[in-house]
């Protein structure tokens, strides 16, 4: 099938399912059950074996049951969220991200042999207006940028392989305001997050995320006043306050990013924080062990191997509690949903404000740049190929990180790739970055053993791993 009629169907398969999204959302009022009944059926029909069939049977006894939690927090964000902004979120996280984008995806691992990735995370500037402990963007600077052109770039090559979620990080990616909104207008049929701290949002920009729909963001936060404030700087918490409220006004589904480090995790984790998520209206939420990455890194910050084995179960437990209508997920401990490391193309990559394409967020090599290659090229580059090649890095997925918890795997792929550090302010060795977790890596191994051993396993019916990987 040529370009040009690919193009064709694919516009009339949207305006066919937009169409059936209007009348789901309008007829919500006189059957919410049987509506959903009927986006499971179509999602069946459109995407057929990508999901088994005990999953679809899965959804629909979610939905018959008034007390699943995912029903609930579902919901929450159909009633509290703007039509047409639900509109947008369903057509294109729903359609073309979930359904359309991932079949796509799929075809694509196959046909190029390598990681094709279901989202992108990029970083529109470094520049930022507050200075967290700890945190490796302090020692960036605030000179480097992507231009318009690269991040359009990024996101017309990603959309080519499949990719239809972008997410922004930084630096503070709301310092490129004007270029962010004027990219998500551009490419209206994708889904764009925003990790942010909260103190840029206003009334105006609310009312643009209104009018484009396809545009969400996770807000760090991290626990009580005292216990965020320490480490972002006093009056933040109460910004992210205020961005709540005003993001729950215009009906904006928002959700959290937080990092949890030895000094904050209990806050974070407290029944009183979940209560207050709940209440202000944010409905998921990312969690991010503390890394210690970078020359200005604070090692001291990362959680005990005991902190770490209770937030596997907290973060569970919150899961399972009917009561609490926010979705929490853990990017470190959470691996077994995923298969593992997500990293290097697997799921998700992460190109900086200079263009470099990195494996990962929280590692700072690479070799190849948004310059002077496409997106397709940085996935066959020899890093990406390497972490390919060797995912899962640990059968345990309790231990996904080449980083923090196979240490050894991540030297041995830097020098083998001959691949160059990427912090150009203060660059960081690989043997000086597993410096600090190699110790971690051997005190958490027995513990995420005996936890790994406690729970039953089952083998997912798709897993994007290559193919010398796929039996282990």
């Amino acid at each position: 099938m040529n370009k040009t009629l690919t193009n064709m169907t694919h516009a009339v398969q949207r305006k066919a399912m937009g169409a059936m999204i209007d009348k789901v959302l309008k007829d919500l009022d006189k059957d919410r059950e049987g509506e959903y009944l009927k986006l499971v059926d179509l999602a069946q029909q459109f995407y057929g074996s990508g999901f088994t069939d005990e999953q679809y049977d899965a959804a629909r006894a979610a939905i018959k049951d008034p007390n699943n939690k995912w029903m609930k927090i579902i919901n929450s964000v159909i009633d509290e969220t703007d039509p047409g902004y639900a509109k947008k979120m369903a057509l294109n996280l729903g359609y073309e991200a979930f359904l359309r984008g991932t079949k796509t995806i799929r075809a694509n691992r196959e046909k190029y042999n390598c990681n094709i990735p279901w989202l992108i995370l990029f970083d529109p500037t470094d520049a930022c207006n507050m200075h967290c402990v700890g945190c490796w963007s302090g020692t960036y600077g605030h000179k480097h940028n992507l231009s318009f052109e690269e991040m359009d770039k990024i996101v017309t090559e990603g959309k080519e392989l499949g990719a239809y979620l972008y997410m922004m990080t930084g630096g503070e990616p709301l310092v490129r305001k004007k270029d962010i909104l004027k990219l998500a207008e551009k490419h209206n049929d994708c889904f764009f997050a925003l990790y942010t701290n909260s103190t840029l949002i206003d009334e105006e920009l609310c009312k643009e995320v209104l009018r484009l729909g396809n545009i969400t963001f996770m807000l760090s936060i991290e626990g009580t006043p005292d216990t965020n404030d320490a480490r972002r700087g006093e009056g933040h918490y109460a910004g992210v306050m205020k961005a709540m409220d005003l993001l729950k006004k215009y009906g904006i589904i928002f959700g959290t990013s937080i990092c949890y480090t030895r000094a904050n995790i209990e806050a974070v984790t407290s029944d009183d924080f979940f209560k207050l998520l709940d209440e202000k209206g944010a409905r998921f939420g990312f969690y991010f062990h503390y890394m210690p990455v970078g020359n200005n890194a604070a090692p001291e910050l990362m959680p005990t191997v005991e902190q770490r084995a209770k937030m596997v179960h907290r973060i569970r437990e919150v899961r399972g509690d009917k009561n609490i209508k926010f979705f929490p997920m853990d990017f470190q401990n959470d691996g077994e949903y995923v298969g593992g490391c997500i990293a290097g193309g697997r799921n998700y990559f992460h190109i900086n404000a200079t263009g470099d394409a990195e494996p990962c967020v929280f590692i700072h090599y690479s070799n190849t740049n948004i310059k002077d290659h496409s997106i397709l090229e940085m996935l066959q580059s020899p890093l990406f190929m390497a972490y390919h090649n060797e995912q899962p890095f640990n059968k345990n997925h309790l231990r996904p990180c080449p980083m923090l918890e196979n240490p050894a795997f991540l030297t041995r792929m830097v020098h083998e790739t001959h691949a160059h550090g990427t912090n150009y302010e203060s660059e960081e060795s690989a043997e000086h970055l597993i410096s600090k977790t190699v110790d971690y890596a051997k005190e958490w191994k027995p513990v995420a053993d005996k936890l790994w051993a406690e729970e039953k396993h089952s083998k997912p019916a798709y897993e994007n791993y290559a193919p010398q990987k796929r039996d282990i």
